[in-house]
């Protein structure tokens, strides 16, 4: 990239170099040209004054033919209709041609002043020719000098455009390997400091270049860096909260299929005879038999509400009726911890799934009952905010841990598991709430403080 870099910035040099140089030649040529029309146009003028027409304009004339000479012009006078009377040229007057069809007679004829460059056959060079009308007779006096514009300075020139051209050069050649030192070295530590990471994505540093291009991708690396980190370490927590999963699941269906064939194996052996205590152990193998039900069943939702493959049956649903229907489904758990719960419940209807609201509201009245203190308080608001659906389960009960909050949305994840297993339930109550917040595109926030209580808030776009 250095020599590519170097090649690009010397062949720039190259160019600017050779069009300047041609700029300026085309530009002195101008000016040149421009004064030597002038200095002519003076002469003209001069030589003008001083001419006395009415006296013999040849003789005059051939007075001036030595100097003339000597400066290497020649000087013409041309009456009107183009005939010449005089010129200091070695050619007789008598075999010049009539001059009324050159340009810068006939521009002499109607502006005052013409100018011309043309290759002279009789003189056989260039020549630059400036004609004047006279003010003071009918003649028009033209002068004629060889002109081959810079060329005839070139060769004095051209030594200092070389030494010019080397010198440019080489400070060229200097200045593009510091340019392209400066552009490569931050990309070569930059390099080298990605080789550093060799897989772990440890924090990459860069120093602040001078160039903001390089900074962007030092630290568009810097971020990417971090991204890839912050990938690898949701992936090893996905992993670790899957591998949990298994176990949880294992351990939960495990628990109750011992106790369902520690029951049945007693009842089949005919051990026990007593009808009551019978009776009591298929109670319990069909509650247990049921808690697996319901484990199976909320991890079914789970995989469902994650995989959106479920095919979700939508209707109205009036929240105030299904909130009444759920407290009156947890009455009896409430007695039993002794929990009053509290309900403000506005007239609100959403286009959803009647099963999965009720999931969601069930789940979090259920657990601020369970995990209350006795003669504890819960408060249900249902309102509309912003478009959307504000649903608020506030409890006075034993709140949660800080370090457990970013956890409880966890499948099996339980802040206390001693408590939390006398309670009951699958532990998956409050995945389930998550999983469905999310299916609805809402958001669930939670606030909770030890031995002061709960506050959870759900927002979902009606």
């Amino acid at each position: 990239m250095k020599k590519a870099i170097f090649k690009k910035f010397i062949q720039i040099i190259l160019v600017v170099l050779v069009l300047s140089s041609s700029i300026f030649y085309i530009a002195s040529s101008s000016a040149l040209l421009k004064n030597s029309k002038n200095d002519m146009r003076y002469t003209l003028k001069a030589m003008d004054e001083v001419l006395d027409y009415s006296a013999d304009v040849k003789a005059e004339i051939a007075k001036m033919k030595t100097t003339l000479n000597d400066n290497q012009s020649r000087f013409t006078i041309i009456r009107m209709d183009g005939s010449v009377i005089a010129d200091t040229g070695d050619v007789p007057v008598e075999l010049l041609d009539n001059h009324k069809e050159r340009e810068e007679i006939k521009e002499a004829k109607s502006a005052g002043v013409g100018t011309s460059r043309r290759y002279s056959h009789t003189l056989k060079e260039n020549m630059l020719y400036v004609a004047v009308r006279s003010s003071r007779a009918d003649y028009i006096l033209r002068m004629a000098i060889p002109y081959t514009g810079m060329k005839e300075y070139l060769m004095l020139l051209l030594p200092a455009v070389w030494l010019s051209f080397l010198v440019a050069l080489l400070y060229s050649a200097f200045s593009a390997d510091s340019f392209a030192e400066s552009i490569t070295r931050p990309l070569k530590e930059i390099s080298q400091e990605m080789r550093k990471v060799n897989g772990d994505y440890t924090d990459l540093s860069f120093e602040t270049y001078q160039y903001p291009e390089i900074n962007i991708i030092a630290d568009t690396t810097t971020k990417m860096s971090k991204n890839v980190k912050d990938y690898l370490t949701q992936i090893e927590l996905e992993k670790q909260i899957r591998q949990e999963f298994f176990s949880n699941v294992s351990h939960e269906l495990k628990t109750p299929i011992t106790s369902v064939q520690g029951y049945a194996e007693l009842l089949e052996s005919g051990i026990i005879q007593d009808e009551d205590q019978k009776i009591d152990f298929l109670r319990r193998i069909k509650k247990e038999a049921s808690n697996m039900n319901s484990l199976i069943n909320d991890i079914l939702m789970i995989s469902r509400l994650e995989t959106k493959e479920a095919e979700v049956l939508k209707s109205d649903v009036r929240l105030s009726i299904l909130v009444e229907d759920i407290i009156d489904s947890i009455k009896p758990l409430a007695a039993t911890r002794e929990v009053l719960v509290h309900t403000d419940c506005k007239p609100i209807c959403i286009y959803a799934n009647g099963q999965q609201m009720k999931e969601l509201i069930g789940n979090l009245i259920t657990n601020a009952v369970k995990y209350n203190k006795p003669g504890g308080e819960v408060w249900v608001t249902v309102t509309e905010e912003d478009r959307n659906l504000l649903i608020k389960v506030k409890d006075d009960g034993v709140g949660i841990p800080k370090e457990s909050l970013g956890r409880i949305f966890e499948r099996f994840y339980r802040v206390d598991k001693g408590r939390s297993k006398k309670q009951g339930g699958t532990g998956l109550g409050l995945s389930i709430v998550k999983h469905i917040v999310n299916f609805y595109h809402g958001t669930i926030s939670v606030h909770s403080v030890l031995d002061i209580g709960t506050e959870f808030v759900v927002k979902i776009p009606l």
